[in-house]
């Protein structure tokens, strides 16, 4: 699953490999069949996915829908997901950072450390006559 990149538009989720760009996966929500807007959150081993006032749940490794919402009565629009379990853009920056801190480290430990020099045979000295 950590190949995996997740892509949604017009009613439609799709699972890419996010190395080659290829389709592992595709999914229809049921309603609307065209045209919705898909907002979706991977949510540890869950897909959850919005798409005009439905709430879905699929399986990220199958995209085999788990269960649905209807969310009667609440309108349409735009959706916002939010999970204590989700990752946000926030945690990745978090996390970048460190890394390049890290890294900017290690480097200057490797340029402070004292150069180790390869012991040189003497040469014969040719003896003559």
């Amino acid at each position: 699953m950590e190949n995996l990149i997740f892509v949604g538009f017009n009613s439609y989720v799709l699972a890419l490999d996010r190395n080659t760009g290829e389709t592992i996966w595709n999914w229809q929500c049921p309603k609307p069949r065209s045209g919705g807007y898909v907002t979706h959150l991977l949510d540890g081993d869950r897909l959850v996915v919005s798409v005009n006032g439905y709430v879905y749940c699929l399986a990220p490794s199958t995209g085999t829908m788990l269960w649905n919402n209807p969310t009667s009565g609440y309108g349409t629009g735009v959706t916002s997901i939010v999970s204590v379990r989700g990752s946000a853009a926030h945690d990745l920056t978090a996390k970048v950072a460190k890394k390049k801190t890290d890294d900017a480290a290690a480097a200057t430990m490797r340029s402070n450390a004292p150069r180790c020099f390869r012991a040189v045979k003497p040469r014969e000295s040719s003896s003559a006559g």
